[in-house]
């Protein structure tokens, strides 16, 4: 490996910042999303593992090292990152070149690449000596652990609860995209290894709340999709949270938790509420949901209209009014 290469981070040591650009850039981060499941990164509505620092340097250097087992050369394998190890090697076999200055000299490879391994190089060697060139400018080194989950947990929550600084968790777990971890036990969190102490013992606290809910009271309709539409989670991202759940035993009236992942209100009732101009006298058995279903009605709208709870118990005799049925 030549010298300029030598500056590559370990990553199991340091804690790698991640830069990014437009065309021309220069950093070793760049996954496309069709280029991401040989290195066992994923990209979700809720994590995006291109910006998980561990995943993304070491499938940065796993492909890198890949490129330069096929092509034998340092700069060829910094070149087939750029423009793909495919485009790379059929124009090493085209010409019979392996020497990456030469093919970029006589255009046989793609502008951009020509322009992306120089770049690369005088970087790496610029980091690699950083005062000779004048460069003191560097963040504060972090030095970090990291912790399996056996819960899904909000940072902003849990920065609050552990005292700790929420910037600086949001930058250790950066493909958070929402700042709420995923619902897969063993997720690794990423802390600041100063406090990974008092981290654990917050997270071990059973009675401890670590993630925002929207307590939705079922209203007549609903369903498990139409509550996971309304807010934006998934169906199994409700069912995780209410055991047992399912779409053909919901009961008008009952309270469901769905984990807040994003800031949404809860639906919005009915503009006009039915007219409740008839009566109807309590009968052994009948209750808001079943005058609901022989009415026309939602039950809660029913309850609300008589001054009750929606799990208030019918007195016998007791007159409701309800719409009038035509």
């Amino acid at each position: 490996m030549p010298p300029e290469l030598a500056y590559l981070p370990v990553i199991e040591s340091s804690f790698v910042i991640t830069a990014r650009s437009r065309s021309g850039a220069v950093g070793l981060w760049q996954f496309m999303l069709n280029s991401i499941a040989p290195h066992n990164i994923r990209v979700t509505e809720m994590v995006d593992e291109r910006r998980d620092f561990i995943k993304s340097t070491r499938g940065a250097l796993q492909k890198l090292n890949d490129n330069y087992r096929v092509l034998g050369c340092w700069e060829l394998a910094l070149a087939a990152y750029n423009c793909g190890l495919g485009h790379t090697t059929r124009a090493v076999r085209r010409t019979g070149v392996n020497d990456y200055w030469e093919l970029s000299k006589n255009g046989d490879l793609p502008r951009e690449t020509v322009s992306y391994v120089p770049k690369f190089l005088a970087a790496a060697y610029i980091l690699s000596q950083p005062r000779r060139f004048g460069v003191d400018y560097w963040q504060q080194p972090v030095e970090w652990a990291t912790i399996p989950l056996e819960r899904r947990v909000s940072l902003e929550l849990l920065a609050d609860a552990a005292s700790v600084e929420l910037a600086l968790l949001r930058r250790l777990n950066a493909e958070l995209l929402l700042g709420i971890t995923p619902g897969e036990k063993g997720f690794l969190l990423k802390v600041p290894a100063s406090q990974l102490e008092q981290i654990t013992r917050t997270l071990e606290r059973e009675d401890l709340q670590l993630l925002q809910y929207h307590r939705h009271v079922v209203r007549q309709g609903d369903t498990l999709w139409s509550m996971s539409r309304h807010y934006d989670v998934t169906i199994p991202q409700i069912e995780e949270h209410n055991p047992g759940i399912s779409s053909r035993y919901l009961r008008i009236g009952e309270t469901i938790l769905i984990p807040a992942l994003k800031d949404i209100a809860p639906p919005a009732r009915p503009a006009a509420i039915p007219r409740l101009e008839g009566t109807h006298v309590v009968q052994k058995g009948d209750t808001l949901w079943s005058l609901g279903i022989r009415y026309g009605i939602d039950p809660q709208t029913l309850a609300e209209q008589n001054n009750m709870e929606l799990n208030q118990i019918l007195r016998e005799g007791r007159t409701l009014r309800v719409p009038i049925i035509e």
